[in-house]
């Protein structure tokens, strides 16, 4: 399963890298600092290009049939290109439809209550493009008439109130980045490596920018005992009837949100149009979708889907409940598991950090399994409760090498190691797995998923 080149942005080092004499010169320019590093490498590259554009100078192609002196232009330096919006509605380059969502075979009985995988390790920036936002579905996917759907708001209000999408987006709205999680991302890997990809590992995982009403708005708006109403249900309107208890401190903040843009448009059908709640920092199954129902109270409600599902088995053979929060994660997406290192010499590694209590401090980034760490460059921008990109300069020397991330939030917590997680989860766990993710780099270059104890 082997990525194409310009999906994994696995690039051919300059050949002045690849030398053993390059390396070592590379590598003593490194401690230099790194902009002499990158001027060094681009000035060998373009000493390069320099010499294959006067190779083709001195021997031109030549148009078919034609002047030996006159260049055979590619047909879109030529012609005339295609018509403005022919579809409608953008879409990718053909030469990038590899570039996808996936199932997992065999995950789920049925397609309908199954997963699809962002492809994390094809994915630029922080922001998620919403046909590759990952997908998670109990019950399938609807695509719900708007002029049909409502919200309620009951419980412990002065008054129950029913809202129309009409009188919601009139209302004053705010706009945030957020990641969200599924619980169960990465739960195939509690015991063992069972997948190759980051894809397969990480990939229930996306991050977007999100448009709605602030939960808390609504809440006043129906007269909410926010004094003794402490939880607040949020049901769903598909047949699944997603029901999840959400803290009244949580909604309090502001951070909740009745969400019904995404990515400056509307929700997709996949991803709850045309209203869903948005949860920062919490797992991706409390952020229900088709909302419909939103009811205060002074209790947790015990829902099916908190109180015997999305539990973590403990070590001791109980059940930990409303564990809810997504602890501090990280992640190495280029290279990773799947991909090859064509030569060896210099490579940008990259690769996404998170954490559901706020912003990442900084992340640490080994090449020899965690015996030495280095700082990795945080890019802009730093958000709270949303991916952040971290960047580090590596070259590689072609011995075999395990590339691992560990991230640290603001407020100091470490992202774990599988030995550290499993003395106090265990190994029989689904949910909630935040350990260091460990990528072998062989000799021959390929990249393969391994865990170290």
């Amino acid at each position: 399963m082997h990525d194409s080149m310009s999906s994994g942005r696995i690039r051919k080092a300059p050949e002045s890298f690849l030398k053993p004499d390059g390396i070592r010169t590379v590598m003593a320019e490194a401690k230099q600092g790194r902009r002499h590093f990158i001027r060094n490498a681009f000035a060998a590259a373009a000493a390069g290009a320099a010499g294959a554009h006067a190779l083709a100078q001195s021997n031109p192609v030549p148009a078919e049939g034609g002047d030996p002196n006159i260049l055979n232009l590619p047909e879109h330096t030529t012609g005339l290109g295609q018509s403005v919006a022919t579809d409608g509605y953008g879409k990718p380059s053909k030469y990038e439809s590899n570039v996808q969502r996936r199932q997992s075979p065999g995950l789920t009985q049925t397609t309908q209550a199954s997963v699809s995988f962002a492809p994390l390790q094809s994915l630029f920036g922080i922001v998620t493009p919403s046909g590759l936002h990952f997908e998670r579905h109990h019950q399938g996917w609807w695509d719900i008439d708007p002029s049909k759907h409502r919200l309620m708001v009951n419980g412990m209000v002065k008054a129950a109130k029913v809202f129309t999408m009409d009188e919601i987006m009139r209302l004053p709205s705010v706009s945030r980045f957020h990641f969200i999680e599924c619980g169960a991302n990465t739960g195939m890997e509690w015991g063992n490596v069972a997948v190759p990809t980051v894809q397969y590992t990480h990939g229930m995982l996306s991050c977007s920018e999100f448009t709605g009403v602030p939960l808390i708005t609504l809440l006043e708006l129906a007269g909410a005992d926010l004094k003794n109403g402490k939880f607040v249900l949020a049901e769903g309107a598909d047949g699944s009837s997603m029901t999840r208890t959400i803290p009244m401190d949580l909604i309090k903040s502001g951070e909740v949100l009745v969400a019904y843009g995404q990515n400056g448009e509307m929700l997709r059908p996949e991803q709850g149009y045309p209203l869903r709640l948005v949860v920062p920092g919490v797992q991706g199954v409390s952020w229900v979708k088709y909302l419909r129902r939103i009811e205060v109270g002074d209790m947790p409600y015990a829902a099916k889907d908190e109180a015997i599902h999305y539990v973590d088995l403990m070590p001791n053979g109980l059940h930990r409940q409303y564990s809810s929060i997504q602890e501090c994660k990280s992640v190495v997406t280029t290279p990773s598991g799947g991909q090859v290192l064509l030569d060896k010499g210099f490579y940008n590694v990259s690769g996404l950090a998170w954490s559901g209590r706020g912003k990442i401090r900084h992340v640490d980034v080994s090449v020899d399994g965690g015996r030495n760490w280095r700082r990795a460059r945080l890019e802009s921008p730093v958000l709270s409760k949303a991916l952040t990109r971290f960047n580090i300069d590596w070259v590689w020397d072609g011995k075999p090498a395990i590339i691992q991330s560990r991230a640290t939030d603001e407020t100091g917590y470490v992202q774990p190691t599988y030995k550290q997680l499993r003395a106090v989860r265990g190994t029989r766990s689904i949910y909630h797995n935040n350990a260091i993710q460990s990528w072998l780099v062989q000799e021959s270059g390929e990249v393969k998923n391994v865990q170290l104890s």
